[in-house]
């Protein structure tokens, strides 16, 4: 297996934020040089040794942890992100398609 990288982890980061037309920056600067949190925004946060998936929820720089899971092995986070792409990304049944 190949090893999974930063610039891995912040791909599909950016994919999920295109795949949920999300704010691709997770923050902004205004003309003062005030710093602003991007509301929607889904980032990799690193600590502990390892990643985790956060998005913006708040103006402030308020966050939430998307897997609850707390920081993982890059490959962990890299499996969860696959896959919650991929169900961003399937087709949603309706009754009238069944």
């Amino acid at each position: 297996m190949d090893r999974i990288r930063q610039s891995d982890l912040e791909h599909y980061a950016g994919l999920i934020n295109q795949a949920t037309n999300s704010p691709m920056e997770t923050l902004t600067r205004d003309d003062t040089g005030k710093l602003t949190a991007n509301v929607g925004n889904y980032y990799i946060s690193c600590a502990y040794g390892g990643v985790s998936l956060y998005r913006n929820v708040g103006p402030s720089g308020g966050s939430t942890e998307m897997f609850n899971s707390g920081h993982v092995p890059k490959r962990d986070l890299y499996n969860r992100m696959r896959a919650y792409l991929a169900g961003l990304e399937a087709p949603v049944l309706t009754t009238e398609n069944k």
